[in-house]
């Protein structure tokens, strides 16, 4: 049964508005005082600070929605995929379909063990969405306009990143992620209801040693990846599935833990700032209460109407975005 949106928002939106808030202000000192002295530390902290945060999304997908990911695995040796998943750093491409694909990417990222240290390419105006938004700026994500004349130039960073990771991330994973057709888009709104999808997620392994070698054919290799990617979808589309071996991808319990450690810490921390504040003891306190609830919902609100994503097209008309300019694409590592 449909859980109320507002009994889900009130509080899960508290939980996350305030974990993240503290996780901004230390990223932010962060930011100033040890990213100057040293990117490396600065990285490495920053990755532990990320996923108090981003794992509490993971959690709503996995534990609250109960959304199932089934992944059919696409390659020439089939066990190449489960022999290194979640065993390697991995760079992670994929489609946009849904409200919710950047969300997948960070599942399969954390299935890899490596959540914090993510790098996806996002809209640019989404680094001005309070916690989320700015956790991903202090996390170095790159943001796009989503026009190719004014992203050109990031995207070479891109081409250069694979070029400069060669000789520690042994591989890109090329997924490919679709919603069959029996099953409801797995949007924000379904998954703060508690209300269940599935997603099919295909994933091919390329060895980076097997990548081209200059910038150009890497940046080639790139664009055709995306138009074999969209017929891919459009064979799904037509007979329901890939055709490939069938896994589900389990959910691991440490996005259980992260939340249930804030739950406790930010109950706690509340009952004492009520309890020495006396808020609730006066109208005008509860006033205030009262308005900075409708604060937080209106904040969620929007939230969860920013992350409305632009959905991938046929193939056919892929294949004319590609000539004309930048991708709907996500990069991950």
């Amino acid at each position: 049964m449909a859980i109320p949106l507002v009994l889900v928002v009130l509080p899960l939106g508290l939980l996350f508005l305030l974990s993240g808030l503290i996780v901004n202000a230390v990223q932010a000192v962060l930011f100033v005082s040890i990213r100057p002295l040293s990117k490396s530390l600065y990285r490495r902290i920053n990755r532990f600070l990320a996923e108090l945060l981003w794992l509490q999304l993971i959690w709503l997908v996995d534990w609250w929605a109960g959304v199932k990911l089934i992944r059919s695995i696409k390659l020439r040796n089939p066990k190449s995929v489960s022999l290194h998943f979640g065993r390697e750093h991995a760079f992670i491409i994929s489609n946009h379909r849904s409200d919710i694909d950047w969300l997948i990417g960070w599942i399969l990222a954390q299935r890899s063990g490596c959540l914090g240290s993510t790098l996806a390419i996002m809209k640019k105006s989404s680094k001005f969405l309070p916690v989320i938004g700015w956790s991903m700026w202090f996390a170095e994500y790159l943001f796009l306009e989503r026009s190719w004349a004014k992203d050109e130039n990031t995207l070479k960073g891109f081409v250069s990143a694979v070029s400069i990771m060669r000789d520690f991330v042994p591989a890109i994973y090329d997924t490919t992620v679709v919603i069959p057709k029996d099953s409801p888009a797995p949007t924000m709104l379904r998954i703060l209801k508690g209300q269940s999808s599935v997603v099919h997620v295909c994933i091919k392994r390329h060895a980076m040693i097997d990548m081209p070698k200059s910038d150009e054919d890497v940046s080639k290799w790139c664009q055709d990846i995306f138009v074999a990617k969209d017929a891919l979808l459009d064979k799904h589309i037509a007979t329901g599935s890939f055709d490939e071996e069938i896994r589900p991808i389990g959910r691991p319990i440490k996005s259980l833990v992260v939340v249930l450690a804030w739950s406790c810490l930010l109950l706690y921390g509340t009952y004492r700032f009520l309890q020495w504040t006396q808020l609730l003891s006066t109208w005008k306190g509860i006033i205030l209460f009262v308005a900075g609830l409708g604060l937080v919902t209106g904040i969620l609100h929007v939230f969860i109407m920013f992350l409305q994503s632009e959905r991938s097209s046929s193939a056919r008309a892929a294949r004319n975005r590609v000539k004309k300019g930048l991708r709907d694409s996500q990069f991950v590592t």
